[in-house]
């Protein structure tokens, strides 16, 4: 059991939140902080900080099953390996230096820079496409 309450009676919550999570990753390159994590703590009142943790691990899997499709379509694949080490590698240290800063986060402050990032995100995609 977590300590937000038990995770049997709300399994298929969860992994409708995944389903949407994983589809929309797919579709668009978005998942983790735009899709995962808001779900988690409007529709299962998951804490923002379990719910910032849980997107994180969640995100490895949905990356490996769109790595092959990306990757292997006919015709000339729609991603570079290169690229995409520089980003694992910018990634992998700056998700290790956010874990530990997030400790330090009173929740308050952190909701409040989730919104102002979505928000921010969500502003650009309207005023610059």
């Amino acid at each position: 059991m977590s300590s937000w309450g038990p995770l049997n009676k709300r399994r298929a919550v969860f992994a409708a939140i995944g389903f949407l999570g994983g589809l929309l990753g797919g579709l668009l390159g978005v998942g983790g902080g735009f899709v995962l994590i808001p779900l988690q703590v409007l529709w299962a009142s998951v804490p923002q900080r379990y719910a910032n943790a849980n997107s994180i691990v969640a995100i490895l899997p949905i990356a490996v099953a769109a790595v092959p499709i990306y990757y292997f379509r006919k015709g000339t694949p729609q991603l570079d390996l290169r690229v995409a080490l520089y980003l694992v590698i910018g990634s992998v240290v700056g998700a290790y230096l956010g874990a530990r800063v997030l400790k330090r986060i009173p929740d308050r402050e952190l909701k409040l820079a989730v919104v102002v990032v979505l928000g921010l995100v969500g502003l650009k995609e309207i005023v610059l496409p």
